[in-house]
């Protein structure tokens, strides 16, 4: 008798511990019990470490009424962010509208994964610029000097490598041919321009970024190189838009002028099985606290609320999409 008492005792303690973990495992609701999200960003040097800190500080500031936790990751970009919200690693993440277009059609990268249908928007953010800056010593005025030099494109599951590859493949250069292409991260590079181990380093990103303060800061005097000549390659890609640096970030640097390129924006990713409450939430801190979301980070200064539904090629995720009928912007 004292066996079969103590059978039912485990087999009940057993089935306890299964349900309790069941209703932890989906439980996406912020109304009750406490829910953790990440946010994956970029390296810590760029605007996308920061953009995913400043939602997450607004959020967080609302923890008692949501029971809803968000964090930050800092990750090796787009690329990396899609591939993990996509395998349920990460629910949300920043990441290039062009990269989000190619991942939902299936193209570059996603080619042979397949259409990843399940990617969602949320937002557009702060629109970036595919820059390019070089060692004054180097003897780079174009883009067509970098042929023989030493320039990092980005590291693989980078936005900003795609973005080198087309600048240079547009110039007519063959980026594993025509130049000593170093493949590092965005962090990286301002330390390796300024040790004089690269002569040029490419990096799409909007501004000020610290990545560029770094470089324009160091003893090897620095400039950005103009991109031009863009007209096939916007007409060719239609998530690219003409684009300029604004030189008064960086007094440092040699340029006396702003620095025509091109761009795309970032935006903000989740995906279809990540809860319509918690995307409600997030999508409804960012619009009704967007002064203060500005205010962390000049980048996001020239934010309105209807340019953040520009540029999204995923379709809306319908937490997004509640919140943006709601208040009548969509």
């Amino acid at each position: 008798m004292k066996k079969v008492l103590i059978l039912i005792l485990c087999c009940c303690l057993v089935f306890g511990f299964a349900t309790s973990c069941k209703k932890s495992d989906t439980a996406q609701s912020t109304g009750t019990g406490k829910t953790f999200v990440t946010i994956g960003t970029g390296g810590v040097t760029g605007v996308y470490y920061p953009a995913g800190g400043a939602i997450s500080k607004i959020v967080n500031k609302k923890y008692d009424e949501y029971k809803l936790k968000v964090t930050v990751e800092s990750t090796g970009g787009s690329v990396f962010n899609v591939n993990a919200i996509m395998a349920g690693d990460l629910e949300f993440g920043i990441v290039q509208s062009d990269r989000q277009a190619q991942a939902f059609n299936g193209e570059a990268e996603w080619k042979d994964k397949g259409k990843q249908t399940d990617l969602r928007s949320v937002c557009a953010l702060h629109p970036e610029s595919v820059t390019l800056l070089a060692a004054d010593d180097a003897g780079i005025k174009t883009i067509m000097d970098l042929k023989g030099k030493k320039v990092n494109i980005g590291n693989p599951g980078s936005g900003n490598r795609g973005n080198a590859i087309d600048a240079l493949t547009n110039a007519g250069l063959d980026w594993e041919n025509d130049l000593k292409a170093e493949q590092l991260k965005a962090s990286e590079a301002a330390k390796m321009l300024q040790d004089d181990r690269i002569d040029a380093y490419f990096y799409t990103v909007g501004h000020p970024s610290g990545s560029f303060k770094e470089a324009t800061a160091g003893r090897r005097k620095v400039h950005f190189v103009p991109i031009e000549n863009i007209d096939d390659l916007l007409n060719k890609y239609s998530y690219y838009a003409a684009s300029y640096i604004p030189i008064k970030h960086y007094p440092n640097a040699t340029n006396d002028a702003d620095v025509p390129t091109y761009g795309v924006k970032a935006t903000f990713c989740t995906s279809a099985k990540v809860s319509e409450d918690i995307v409600y939430v997030i999508t409804k801190e960012i619009f009704e606290n967007l002064n203060d979301f500005k205010a962390l980070h000049p980048a996001f200064e020239i934010l309105t609320k209807e340019s953040m539904l520009e540029g999204l090629t995923a379709p809306l995720h319908p937490g997004a999409e509640k919140y943006f009928k709601e208040v009548g912007l969509k």
